[in-house]
């Protein structure tokens, strides 16, 4: 984002100021962390992800949010309508149950064998309801079992891991939530550990896991700068339409094929934007 900003003309300390809160994975944190923000009389807020945009959304009524990224943003009710939003939201979304859909989709083409996916989901984030439900029934048409182990940050994960290798599934497939992403070499690692092939987002095979099949977030981020310089120029959120990524990468980490014995057909490796070595 500082890079896209800089691109404009933005200088940190010079002529903008940015604050930056983190919640820690703790969402209760939120509405507190904004209303700080709220306190220092800032002239726009940018969200990372679900959460922190609908409380932001809740909290921040007068003031104009920029989404850097956020899952499915109609579905999620933080907007009605994507053209023209309403409110004082703009900004980039994308549609995650679609995204964790091909997840699978993508699994099954890498490993045929596969009948049977652990799904690591935060039921705590609003956008878990609607990709659990789309990856379960996509996994009927690809007829793979789908099972659902709730994590809601790092002290859940070597239990999560401990309940899927327990229930004997084939792979695990991590889905968006703030607190993987800041944990994705630890789960990367831990799948690994386990003797399981496992796909998520873009990061999070540069992290380690086997397939990765995703956004380019820190282009999301460049983005972001975009509408933040719109809004300092004057216009209002409703006036900049939401964006949503055209681009998808596949990646595949050789390094975990290796590590995993596992065989990839030579056309699948072909067809990725990017093999990690």
């Amino acid at each position: 984002m500082r890079e896209g900003l800089k691109a404009l003309d933005y200088i940190e300390g010079k002529n903008i100021i940015i604050e930056f809160r983190w919640a820690e994975g703790k969402y209760e944190r939120l509405p507190e962390l904004v209303a700080d923000l709220i306190r220092l009389n800032v002239d726009l807020l940018v969200t990372h992800g679900t959460p922190g945009t609908q409380v932001a959304k809740r909290v921040a009524t007068n003031i104009p949010i920029v989404m850097a990224i956020s899952g499915d943003a109609v579905a999620t009710g933080i907007v009605s309508n994507l053209g023209r939003p309403d409110g004082n939201v703009t900004g980039s979304t994308f549609f995650l149950p679609e995204l964790n859909t091909k997840r699978l989709e993508l699994l099954k083409e890498v490993l045929p064998h596969v009948t049977h996916v652990g799904v690591l989901s935060n039921p705590a984030n609003p956008v878990s309801t609607p990709i659990v439900s789309s990856m379960t029934a996509a996994a009927m048409a690809l007829k793979l079992e789908v099972e659902v182990f709730k994590v809601h940050g790092p002290n859940d994960f070597l239990g999560a891991f401990e309940a899927v290798a327990k229930s004997r599934v084939h792979a695990v497939a991590v889905t968006e939530d703030g607190e993987f992403a800041a944990s994705f070499k630890t789960i990367a690692a831990l799948a690994a550990g386990k003797k399981l092939p496992s796909i998520g987002s873009k990061e999070y095979a540069e992290a380690g896991g086997l397939i990765g099949y995703g956004v380019n977030i820190l282009t999301l981020y460049r983005r972001a700068a975009y509408f933040i310089d719109k809004i300092l120029k004057g216009s209002k959120p409703a006036d900049l339409p939401i964006e949503q990524p055209t681009r998808f990468d596949f990646l595949i980490n050789l390094k975990t094929v290796k590590a995993l014995g596992l065989t990839v057909p030579p056309s699948l490796l072909s067809r990725a934007d990017e093999l990690i070595e």
